[in-house]
């Protein structure tokens, strides 16, 4: 390892101690300052080889800090430290010019390998895109784990370099993919997301590289694939694992001529996007299966980002069970806290449905409990697959749903162990609760799907399947 001077700057005389012993004890040269003013001080003195540097200082931001240096000093490296560990920091410090993020509480091995790292490769140059003031998506996570996806993040959004982003499902990959695209240079650009597993999979050429007319049965007119729809913007495969065969040739070619033709036409068309690809499967293993091509995979892979579960960051989910109460408050829902036993009763779950799981389980709260307070029991029977005592929007739906209940305890009592029968029995009570919301937003579709946590073209198909559109449109469902 190279030795070098360090300086360090922060305002906690005991983190400047912790550091500074660490990094002698790593061979370098430590000298350290409390404010901007000391650090302006020293740098007019002796340079050092790296610059470590808290946000947060008593006289202002050592991120905005970094292009000041770097103009005066531009090949000096520089580690930015934080305890804001959230994306927007992250992407701050990258775009300001900084070799490297470390969010607070640090591991001091990690801060030594970056400052080897950095007195080795010398820093990265800034990059040309302007950092958005605020957090531009909803990545919510204080975890180690989450950091790390934060830092991977920072580090791709100016360019164009292909991401593919592995995990369960549930665990926010397309928030990965809106991150990138909403950070980087293509964000006034559109962002066109495609699930592979939602389209026939005779469909998705056309789907994904567009058709002309008489292209094949029904074809009656040309249409757009999903490339020429993200031009000059960000294309999000989903669920890349389940694409078949012909269609990952194909996009192969692609992603290596970046060209392409409709589906029965013969015009060369410019592939303008950046691929964000993502899947819950291990595509390793399916590339050793036969099951995905190899070469394609290296091209989606250049750079990897895998989403923790949600029971590997356990320390992240009071933080996401308040958001999503507060965003179920924002949409019409009535406001609810959650308590520390109810916190407990939310860490000790395993949430094999992940972040979504814990979303869909805060928004039912939020319209069933008619406490401020939700606590561990309510919690406890929500997830058990029981009723919330007195949860219920309507005197209709209670009745109808304890009495399936009762008659499950009477003749199948095993079945209450089942922890998916409180979504099954709501599926049989289904036309009362969709007429409850419906009559509690005024007819209002868009605030009615919201509170049932369905998007509002799902509710219309259900309006009309069980036989409701005729009533609603009387009512005026389009009101906004």
């Amino acid at each position: 390892m190279t030795e070098g001077h360090i300086l360090v700057v922060d305002d906690d005389a005991a983190i400047r101690t912790v550091v500074g012993q660490a990094l002698r004890r790593k061979g370098h040269r430590v000298t350290t300052a409390a404010s901007l003013a000391e650090l302006r001080r020293a740098l007019a003195g002796e340079l050092p080889d790296v610059l470590v540097t808290d946000v947060v200082l008593p006289d202002g931001d050592g991120i905005a800090m970094v292009p000041e240096v770097l103009a005066e000093h531009p090949r000096l490296p520089v580690i930015v430290l934080s305890a804001q560990n959230t994306l927007s920091t992250a992407v701050r410090a990258n775009e300001a010019g900084a070799y490297d993020y470390l969010p607070k509480p640090f591991d001091l091995d990690a801060l030594s390998q970056a400052v080897a790292s950095a007195l080795a490769r010398g820093r990265r140059g800034p990059s040309d895109v302007m950092a958005p003031a605020e957090e531009a998506v909803p990545m919510i996570g204080r975890s180690p784990a989450m950091q790390e996806v934060y830092r991977i993040i920072a580090r791709v959004v100016s360019n164009d370099l292909t991401v593919l982003v592995s995990g369960e499902s549930g665990t926010g990959k397309e928030l990965v993919a809106r991150a990138i695209h909403d950070l980087g240079p293509r964000r006034q650009a559109p962002f066109v997301a495609l699930n592979m597993a939602a389209i026939p999979r005779e469909l998705i050429e056309a789907e994904l590289f567009g058709h002309e007319r008489g292209a094949f049965t029904g074809a009656a007119a040309r249409n757009a694939g999903r490339f020429e729809q993200a031009a000059g913007g960000t294309l999000f495969l989903d669920e890349i694992g389940d694409m078949p065969m012909e269609a990952q040739t194909r996009l192969l070619r692609v992603l290596q001529s970046g060209e392409f033709t409709t589906v029965g036409g013969a015009r060369t068309i410019r592939a303008d996007v950046r691929i964000v690809a993502a899947t819950n499967r291990d595509l390793a293993a399916l590339v050793a299966a036969g099951g995905f091509r190899e070469d394609l995979y290296y091209r989606l892979n250049v750079v990897p980002v895998t989403l923790p579960a949600l029971r590997e960051r356990r320390q992240d989910i009071a933080l996401l069970a308040r958001h999503f109460l507060d965003r179920a408050a924002e949409d019409g829902l009535p406001r609810k806290q959650i308590g520390p036993d109810g916190i407990a009763a939310l860490e000790a779950h395993d949430w094999p449905g992940n972040v979504r799981e814990l979303e869909n389980l805060m928004r039912r709260l939020a319209a069933l409990s008619r406490d401020e307070w939700i606590g561990a029991a309510e919690i406890a029977a929500m997830l058990n697959g029981g009723l919330v005592a007195g949860a219920v929007i309507d005197p209709e739906i209670e009745a109808a749903v304890r009495g399936r209940l009762a008659a499950i305890a009477r003749e199948e009592p095993a079945r209450l162990d089942d922890g998916t029968l409180y979504d099954r029995i709501i599926a049989e009570v289904e036309r009362p609760l969709i007429a409850a919301m419906l009559e509690r937003h005024g007819g209002n579709q868009l605030r009615a799907a919201r509170a049932l946590g369905i998007n509002r073209n799902t509710l219309r198909k259900r309006l009309t399947d069980l036989g409701l559109a005729g009533e609603v449109r009387s009512g005026g469902s389009d009101a906004r």
